[in-house]
């Protein structure tokens, strides 16, 4: 993680916490895992070694009280290496399969369940010993060393506490029966991870709280990051307005492609022009293909008188297309009666351009 800014009195934004947590920044204690892990094994100690220590007690007595019907040749070594490997695999696969899950949800519930792609990438830089060195020696380095240190003591103390209390049980000094030398190795196993799991929890809290604050730190940004993000975010101004321009260009584009399509276009007669067209069965009502103002009416015009397109002048109707009419869209409800009084004057006397319309629509 990056060193702190002291400049930096921003909260992240949510771009900011997104991107690092696909880089992997985010609060994480491997000894979570390790204490996850450490619990499952414990339960399925609880529930299923005293199963196991009965196969494998079964198993025992059988070979014992049955040497002479086996032979032990080199030939059958093999076979009974391989009934051995399937009887620890078989009384370990639940233990395997246990610590894995509980490993897999200890990281997710760190990661929140979020990929993190950028941290499987390789990163050739961590090849330089130069950045390596500077690595290990940094505060999160030596924090790191601290930890493991913590991990390494606590694991010999517990042994050694272990192997003194184990050392002390009566069953080295005295005769017990049999059954008792199980319930010993049962209660002596439980016990030791017990106690391993109680330690690791309370490192793995303090150095996950540790890291908690730290990232929380190191996220921090300045006035001037959020300014630049936000920016970002937004979009740079010059682009923005090149991109409206170029959408300016191609609806005019498309404007005066549709103008030969029209039915009528109603000009005001020189500031303002519009092209509306109606198909009986499929337009509900007028849509205004084109509308423009000054040099693009004249050009909406212009195109208009080449392809023979009705024109009527109605000022007022004009105005109002031009203003409240959306190009591709009906025309406002309140103008349908005088739309409606235009089209049918151009119906009535323009028949022939009506025919050529409907022959330059099926073409199109």
């Amino acid at each position: 993680m990056a060193e702190h800014n002291d400049t930096a009195t921003e909260q992240p934004t949510a771009k900011k916490l997104a991107d690092s947590h696909k880089k992997g920044q985010f609060a994480r204690a491997e000894e979570i895992q390790v204490v996850f892990g450490l619990i499952a094994a414990y339960f399925v100690l609880l529930f299923t070694i005293g199963q196991q220590a009965g196969q494998i007690t079964d198993f025992v007595a059988h070979i014992l009280g049955n040497l002479e019907k086996y032979l032990f040749v080199s030939t059958s070594i093999p076979y009974y290496l391989t009934l051995g490997f399937l009887m620890l695999f078989g009384m370990m696969l639940p233990m395997f399969l246990a610590t894995t899950l509980a490993s897999l949800i200890a990281g997710g519930m760190q990661s929140h369940f979020k990929s993190t792609p950028e941290v499987i990438e390789p990163k050739f830089d961590k090849l330089n010993p130069v950045s390596g060195f500077q690595r290990v020696f940094s505060k999160a380095g030596v924090v790191k060393m601290f930890v493991d240190l913590g991990k390494v003591g606590i694991v010999a103390a517990l042994i050694y506490g272990g192997v003194r209390e184990i050392l002390a049980d009566p069953i080295f000094f005295t005769p017990v029966p049999l059954y008792r030398l199980g319930s010993f190795i049962y209660d002596s196993t439980l016990s030791l991870f017990f106690r391993l799991g109680l330690a690791m929890g309370g490192l793995a809290l303090l150095h996950y709280l540790y890291q908690l604050k730290k990232t929380e730190k190191d996220l921090m940004m300045t006035k001037q990051e959020v300014k630049d993000e936000n920016r970002q975010a937004m979009g740079d101004p010059n682009i923005k307005m090149a991109q409206r321009a170029m959408a300016r260009r191609l609806l005019m584009r498309q404007m005066m492609a549709d103008v030969p399509k029209a039915d009528v276009i109603v000009t005001n007669p020189t500031h303002y022009a519009v092209a509306l067209k109606y198909e009986r069965g499929k337009d509900s009502a007028p849509i205004v293909l084109a509308k423009g103002q000054n040099l693009f009416a004249q050009r909406i015009k212009s195109i208009g008188a080449q392809f023979e397109v009705p024109t009527v002048e109605n000022k007022p109707v004009a105005r109002a297309l031009y203003k409240f009419g959306q190009v591709g869209k009906p025309i406002p409800v309140q103008l349908y009666q005088a739309i409606a009084e235009i089209l049918g004057y151009v119906y009535r006397t323009h028949r022939y351009y009506f025919y050529q319309l409907k022959t330059r629509r099926l073409q199109s």
